[in-house]
């Protein structure tokens, strides 16, 4: 038998009531995995190091070791947040990877990402060239396989070297964690790349004027990210009375009727 191509969920409960929605996006990953015969979903929600110290999205980097502690063998993994939810008609993915480092371009608030980028960059790597906007990709969507072991090594190494850094600035630079970083540690390690199309990560759904927020929004009352993508990604939403939940909840029952 093949080996599975791995969809791995990092859903851990920290106990501020962040994670409670996220078992629609762990429901519709699985549905949509059974259509494939080699795809399997591994909902990650134990943490291996204190919270408080290296945030989840630092320790997904470990998903190679997790998977191999707990002997589970693979071709390639993606690694997704949990604030996602995959339509049932989704492509396989993983067979336009051409076996490379996957990912999807950052289509988001571009001032938060020129922010991030010159902040970390000139914080943690002063001597790098910035990276592009337009090349910068979210952490949310990215594929890896056994190939980027010794990469994701030199990352660990990274992260715990300089955690204590890291945790200070982003206090002050308030724009992201680990991304900007890992977006920086692969072009200083001229890791071959491979761009995927937007619609495996359609995000920022808020600024696309794909959500309708009553009292805002001049649009019908209508999923319209639907017919935009593949995978909606609910971040950067406003405070208002739709937030992650309601978006999270309506769209997992209305794409598999439930």
């Amino acid at each position: 038998m093949d080996k599975p191509n791995i969809v791995f969920i990092p859903n851990v409960n920290l106990g501020n009531g962040r994670s409670t929605p996220y078992h629609y996006s762990v429901k519709s990953w699985e549905k949509w995995s059974e259509q494939h015969d080699n795809v399997k979903v591994i909902e990650w929600d134990e943490p291996i190091m204190d919270p408080q110290k290296f945030k989840i999205t630092l320790q997904r980097y470990w998903v190679h070791d997790i998977l191999n502690h707990n002997q589970i063998d693979y071709e390639q993994v993606l690694i997704v947040d949990a604030d996602t939810i995959v339509h049932p008609n989704c492509p396989n993915f993983f067979e336009e990877t051409n076996n490379k480092f996957g990912v999807t371009v950052n289509n988001g608030c571009y001032e938060w990402v020129t922010r991030s980028i010159k902040l970390w960059g000139n914080s943690l790597f002063p001597n790098e060239a910035k990276v592009k906007p337009w090349e910068y990709f979210n952490g949310g969507f990215q594929i890896t396989n056994k190939n980027h072991i010794p990469f994701y090594i030199k990352v660990q190494e990274y992260y715990t070297s300089n955690i204590d850094l890291i945790n200070e600035l982003g206090k002050e630079i308030k724009a992201g964690t680990d991304q900007t970083i890992i977006n920086y540690l692969v072009q200083l390690n001229n890791i071959e790349t491979n761009y995927m199309s937007e619609s495996y990560n359609l995000q920022d759904l808020f600024r696309k004027n794909l959500l309708h927020i009553p009292g805002h929004s001049w649009f019908p009352d209508e999923l319209r990210f639907l017919d935009a993508g593949w995978v909606y990604h609910f971040n950067a939403i406003p405070p208002n009375d739709r937030h992650v939940s309601y978006w999270m909840e309506r769209t997992y029952k209305s794409l598999y009727n439930v």
